[in-house]
């Protein structure tokens, strides 16, 4: 049976990493993929998903306000996939997210979005929120703050090495531009510290 699926996490974390990995699984077993990524995103090239870790592969590409259940039905129709796979999932709109759940029910196409849960103020993304919503399964992809701890959130840092705690919530960036931190270390970051008892 088809699901929806939200693998998130702050930055770091692997995702793009663990995407390209579940891909290549199922095309080792001669079965096809179909990948999108935000074309807004074009960190790895235009339409394509990398890792920081060096591995990439071509991929369609979304943007904001167009149909994926139309998309992903055009692709099928071109032939048999065995899963979709969206990268930079926390891009997509609260209507594209629904979208994606009528082509999991509808054309019985398992989906594996991976993304973002909260940017760097704290707050979730439309699309991830939507994904935490709808998803059929969610998956944590863990990674960890300096002092140890599992980091759940993130902060965007200027040019300087400053944290930023104003500006557009979308700012395409890697480790130079965002760093992963624990609860308490983001509070501290922001400015907001723990009072001491």
């Amino acid at each position: 049976m088809a699901k929806l699926y939200f693998h998130y996490s702050t930055m770091n974390a692997g995702k793009s990493t663990l995407l390209l990995q579940a891909s290549y699984n199922y095309r080792e077993r001669g079965m096809d993929t179909y990948l999108l990524t935000a074309r807004l995103d074009n960190r790895a090239g235009e339409g394509r998903i990398g890792s920081r870790i060096g591995i990439g592969c071509e991929a369609d590409t979304f943007e904001a306000g167009e149909d994926l259940f139309a998309k992903i039905a055009r692709r099928l129709d071109a032939g048999p996939v065995a899963c979709v796979f969206i990268d930079e999932a926390q891009f997509l709109e609260k209507e594209q997210v629904w979208q994606l759940a009528r082509a999991v029910d509808d054309l019985h196409v398992p989906i594996m979005c991976y993304g973002l849960r909260v940017d760097f103020r704290g707050e979730l993304f439309p699309g991830s929120a939507a994904l935490l919503a709808l998803a059929d399964e969610m998956r944590e992809a863990r990674t960890i703050c300096h002092c140890g701890k599992k980091a759940t959130m993130v902060v965007r840092q200027d040019e300087a090495g400053n944290v930023l705690t104003d500006g557009a919530q979308i700012q395409i960036g890697g480790n130079e531009t965002y760093v992963s931190l624990c609860r308490r270390h983001w509070r501290e970051a922001v400015g907001d510290r723990p009072r001491q008892d």
